[in-house]
């Protein structure tokens, strides 16, 4: 049977997952959401590490989106491994900080290298700093999961023009993310909202 309170001690995040705590090791509050984070860890670096290599024909704003993505993977791995709301905010402010990297590089797809757009930078960042400031202090999930879907919606938004301009493969490269992405969006919630009956019915059948 799984400790009820592992190395890290009582959870003292806002949010808790279907998996069961500390059950494959006494070090790791939820085992396998940790690992998987690898797959969010392992790429970006290796990803990183090529496009900074090639930096005469590719921009920094794609070495930045990988390493965006790093941040996401690392702060997701000390979250499900500690459960505390301490890694929580280090797994969650990423997610909204790294997106605007992204909406940044989708919105400067066109433009040429070495243009930059300081009041475009200026609104990404206010945007994060005020969303941070609000859930840092209200500290309701929802709050994040807005924000956060507000900038994914740009994301795809954006993402759909700079595809739609470019070959085949671009094209069916957006339509196959946003379809994982949708399926993994749709598990997230199963897995936030139903956990419980879920867990009643798999214990009882």
């Amino acid at each position: 049977m799984a400790p009820t309170v592992g190395y890290w001690g009582k959870p003292t995040s806002t949010l808790d997952w279907c998996e069961t705590n500390y059950e494959v090791s006494f070090y790791i509050a939820e085992f396998w959401n940790t690992i998987s984070n690898l797959m969010m860890i392992i790429p970006p670096i290796i990803a990183a590490r090529h496009s900074w290599k090639d930096s005469n024909n590719t921009e920094h704003r794609v070495t930045l989106s990988y390493l965006a993505l790093l941040c996401v993977g690392i702060g997701s791995w000390c979250f499900h491994m500690t459960l505390r709301y301490e890694m929580q905010l280090l797994d969650e402010l990423p997610m909204i900080w790294g997106s605007i990297v992204f909406v940044y590089a989708l919105v400067e797809a066109y433009t040429p290298p070495g243009v930059h757009h300081p009041k475009l930078i200026l609104g990404l960042a206010l945007y994060c700093f005020f969303v941070t400031v609000i859930y840092v202090t209200m500290k309701n999930p929802i709050i994040h999961q807005i924000a956060y879907g507000f900038l994914v919606l740009i994301l795809l938004y954006k993402a759909t023009q700079v595809a739609w301009k470019c070959d085949k493969w671009s094209k069916q490269m957006v339509v196959f993310g946003t379809v994982t992405y949708a399926a993994g969006f749709l598990l997230w919630n199963i897995d936030n909202h139903f956990c419980f009956h879920l867990g009643y019915r798999m214990f009882f059948s």
